[in-house]
């Protein structure tokens, strides 16, 4: 796992739309308006200002490949999505605990993230709880979640 760089764009586009258009048919229902707009804003141009206005942007990569891409602002995990290809593999959790560490390295005592239907029961399985509060997204499903970053006594 590293910090992504503009060198990273294309395989980061390239992971974020195969993720949302493969694996989160739950929240979009192949709907391909749905998909569009989702995935609007996972262009590699898109992706290269986010990393040039200094968001966090992470990746993991496996075989020397972009496996999964994550993102951080505040005490927030913005981003975290896999490709296809790799899960199952534990490269999505590594990310996640990566990501956790990050934030807790910044301070935060708690994170906060908005999942999507498809990875609600990951993030569980991780020891996120609902919080029942969630942005207005209006193109998916969305459910609030938040976790202790205290560190187990």
């Amino acid at each position: 796992m590293r910090p992504a760089t503009v060198f990273d764009v294309f395989d980061m586009s390239r992971v974020l739309t195969r993720s949302i258009t493969q694996l989160c048919r739950a929240d979009h229902h192949d709907d391909p308006q749905a998909i569009a707009k989702w995935t609007a804003n996972k262009t590699p141009a898109s992706i290269r200002e986010w990393i040039t206005s200094g968001s966090q942007l992470w990746v993991a990569e496996e075989a020397g490949q972009v496996a999964a891409v994550g993102g951080l602002r505040e005490a927030e995990i913005t981003l975290l999505y896999i490709d296809p290809e790799f899960v199952g593999q534990g490269i999505g959790a590594a990310l996640l605990h990566r990501l956790e560490q990050e934030l807790a390295f910044a301070g935060h005592l708690e994170a906060r993230l908005e999942a999507t239907r498809t990875a609600q029961e990951f993030y569980r399985r991780h020891g996120w709880q609902p919080t029942g509060l969630c942005g207005a997204r209006g193109d998916v499903s969305c459910f609030g979640m938040h976790k202790s970053l205290h560190p187990k006594d």
